[in-house]
């Protein structure tokens, strides 16, 4: 089934409302096995209307229209759609009982004609109770294609597609996804590698989307039920981790976790836990980002009890207690300053771990260092370990994200060794 969504208001078209019904719709017609295909926003106009109406009519197997169904005369999606399909307008009986209801509670407010246009329908349409408002919906098969009129207000929307209209819709089959996600990659890295298995996807289908610092995947397929779908997953799944990247070693070395929600440093956070681990960090470029980020996490009092913010040399040498002399014999930007923040972060909190990130944020160059150049350490029982990683090219702020996700990565690297 092809399905396309024709949202009708003016306001829309000004810009004085965002048409968050399309991505709700469009999500919910999705996980029923319902491919949208296409989306319109249209004003409030009749003519404009039934030519958006006519091409839809010859793409598209269900056409749902959202708003227009208020009592007003620029509220015309119900009279437009019984004028195209040839229909006459009929009142709903029960629609007609909650207005009556509605304004016998509200002597207050006054009753005019107009108010009945929410209780009509397109004739023949099945009716679509509105549980929070007063204008009712319907649905309506007319020559092989099925037109569905909903309310615009998305408090009454959802009510309706939710309780009302799913049922009517349901197929069967549903949507499932499952998202990878990976880190120490770019999408361009990473759809070239998979570029052959991209180009003959069929079912599953892969759609790889960038984010900052990471890639996703998500695969996607219609089926009848969870196990089904997972079934067809583990195969692709196991087909994509075992490509090679460039550096010769395979994509299931920088996959680190499944979901949309999921991040490095909940699956940091989660490893920290299961192991009774605790940790601590020592920021300079970052400025308590890292520390901020684990607190983000309920429970994460069990796992981490304070750490450092040592911006400026000085305040390294003072809360650490490293030799200034030290720190400007190497600098601050440098693998020797990092790994020395991560041991004395440790000892000083007695933690099991200890990060540390120093380096250029930009967008100036310090010491020598381009912009992006950062040095992060982790101090644990079995030694110190310490990469540089090269964030050029982006803003201050993202080099600030980006450099706290390699920690984390660092940090999720090292507990899955033991």
């Amino acid at each position: 089934m092809k399905a396309e969504i024709i949202a009708v208001g003016t306001e829309i078209l000004t810009g004085q409302i965002v048409n968050t019904n399309a991505q709700f719709l469009s999500e919910k017609l999705a996980s029923l096995g319902i491919d949208v295909y296409f989306q319109t926003a249209v004003g409030d106009n009749e003519n404009r209307l039934l030519s958006v109406l006519e091409i839809a009519k010859e793409r598209s197997d269900l056409i749902i229209l959202t708003g227009g169904l208020g009592p007003t005369e620029d509220d015309l999606t119900k009279q437009t759609l019984a004028k195209f399909v040839g229909r006459g307008l009929s009142f709903d009986p029960e629609a007609v009982e909650k207005l009556d209801r509605f304004f016998a509670s509200r002597p207050d407010y006054a009753r005019t004609p107009n108010n009945e246009r929410q209780a009509q329908l397109v004739t023949g349409s099945t009716p679509l109770p509105n549980a929070t408002g007063l204008a009712v919906g319907g649905l309506l098969e007319v020559d092989g294609a099925t037109y569905v009129v909903l309310p615009g207000p998305p408090s009454e929307l959802k009510p309706m597609v939710n309780n009302e209209l799913v049922p009517l819709l349901s197929t069967g089959q549903k949507l499932y996804s499952r998202v990878l996600r990976f880190f120490g990659i770019g999408e361009s890295q990473l759809v070239t590698i998979l570029a052959q298995m991209i180009d003959q996807q069929s079912d599953p289908t892969i759609a790889p989307y960038a984010k900052t610092g990471e890639v996703t995947l998500r695969l996607s397929t219609k089926a009848l039920s969870q196990a089904e779908a997972d079934a067809k997953f583990e195969a692709v799944e196991k087909s994509i981790l075992a490509y090679q990247t460039f550096e010769g070693q395979p994509l299931s070395k920088i996959f680190y976790g499944y979901g949309d929600d999921n991040s490095l440093a909940q699956v940091a956070f989660d490893l920290l836990k299961s192991q009774a681990k605790t940790i601590s960090a020592a920021e300079s470029l970052t400025a308590g980002l890292f520390q901020a980020t684990l607190a983000d996490f309920a429970g994460a009092s069990s796992i981490f009890s304070g750490g450092f913010v040592t911006y400026s040399m000085e305040e390294k040498s003072r809360m650490l207690d490293i030799p200034l002399g030290e720190l400007e014999k190497h600098g601050v930007v440098s693998a020797f300053t990092a790994g020395k923040m991560a041991e004395q972060a440790r000892k000083l909190t007695q933690s099991d771990l200890a990060v540390s990130l120093t380096g250029v944020a930009g967008p100036d160059s310090l010491e020598g260092h381009p912009a992006g150049t950062v040095f992060i350490g982790l101090a644990s029982e079995s030694g110190t370990e310490i990469i540089e990683a090269n964030i050029a090219g982006r803003s201050r702020r993202d080099v600030r994200k980006i450099a706290v996700m390699h920690a984390f990565n660092l940090v999720r690297k090292t507990l899955l060794k033991n």
